[in-house]
């Protein structure tokens, strides 16, 4: 049945409201709040004004209009919508050319593991694969862990303040706190904890009060490792250390030991690897990677272990150098800068 009476009169509006909306030209803020008051305030809209007057139309015809009145709505709101979204367009920024909705031409960048991670995720599992653990220690320290029980005497240069930083200087006879230096008072703090045999690595950052150059830093990271067993030899630490190189260096990297100097070990040793440099005079030049030694006895009285029945060796070894050499990278300062150019090098 044709709709007729109030039923037609209702939808005869509602067509000549919807020819009204195609003509609204919504080219600025006013106009857009004026469309809205016009036609979908809560008292003077004009569609408001229709859906209340639904309850007029004979029940049989009230579908329709129903359905006829809540389309214009949508439509009216869709355009509404759109006049807000233009007109903030034109209220922050220029509109330019194309299609804005359209995904950006610049280069995206996907995610990468940063070459300090991948070179301590490398080494861990080198000596993991030689059976050693991980053990893990605060970065905050006390001046005990730190130097004390590593055999530092009371006046060690390492102690000043323009070495290391200090959160609170020792005084009074306490210790001070400060950032640790060396990743060594984990070795201290796991030789407390338990009873030989020992067989740690130690990975971590540490921190010097340095010059800020292309060859040092503020912070870096560190792997100590420590071995504490009966008959244990400065040759199981030469073979392990060979074993370590050669897997992360190559199985053709050539490499030295020279006697060195450090507080907790004696005898004490560092490694050099033969870094190949086709612009230097020589060919290459040889590169420190890391100390070590057989552990002093001090240090393991310090912690409750008998150095008559027991004996241990220790290394330690920065990551920042090995990174720099394996990635060719010449100045330390770019793993700390956040650099895209830098970064996407590892993707």
């Amino acid at each position: 049945m044709e709709p007729s009476g109030i039923a037609s009169e209702l939808l005869d509006q509602a067509d000549a409201i919807r020819r009204q909306i195609e003509a609204e030209k919504l080219d600025s803020a006013e106009a857009v709040e004026q469309f809205r008051v016009r036609y979908l305030g809560q008292r003077r809209g004009s569609i408001t004004k229709l859906l209340g007057r639904i309850r007029e139309a004979p029940p049989h015809h009230r579908r329709e209009v129903g359905q006829k009145l809540n389309a214009l709505r949508a439509f009216a709101k869709a355009r509404l919508s759109e006049g807000l979204r233009r007109s903030k367009l034109q209220d922050n920024a220029p509109i330019l050319p194309g299609d804005i909705t359209l995904p950006g031409r610049h280069r995206t960048y996907t995610g990468a593991v940063h070459p300090i991670t991948r070179t301590l995720e490398n080494i861990t599992d080198i000596f993991a694969r030689l059976g050693f653990s991980i053990a893990d220690g605060p970065e905050i320290e006390d001046d005990w862990h730190n130097f004390t029980a590593l055999n530092f005497p009371p006046d060690h240069p390492a102690r000043d303040m323009q070495d290391t930083l200090f959160l609170e200087e020792p005084k009074d006879g306490k210790d001070g706190v400060l950032l640790r230096t060396h990743t060594s008072p984990v070795q201290i703090r796991a030789m407390n904890a338990g009873k030989p045999p020992f067989r740690i690595i130690a990975p971590g950052r540490v921190y010097r009060n340095e010059t800020i150059t292309y060859k040092s830093y503020c912070l870096f990271h560190q792997v100590e490792g420590l071995v504490v067993d009966e008959e244990t030899s400065m040759a199981d630490l030469k073979q392990v250390l060979f074993a370590f190189v050669r897997a992360f260096f190559g199985e053709h990297v050539r490499l030295r030991f020279r006697p060195s100097f450090f507080p907790f070990t004696e005898p004490s040793a560092e490694l050099d690897i033969w870094w190949e440099l086709p612009d230097h005079p020589a060919g290459g030049q040889w590169m420190e990677i890391l100390g070590s030694g057989m552990i002093d006895p001090n240090v393991l009285e310090s912690v409750g272990i008998d150095p008559e029945r027991y004996t241990g060796y220790a290394f330690g070894m920065g990551v920042e150098r090995p990174a720099m050499l394996r990635y060719h990278i010449k100045d330390i300062r770019m793993f700390y800068e956040n650099d895209l150019r830098f970064l996407t090098r590892f993707q």
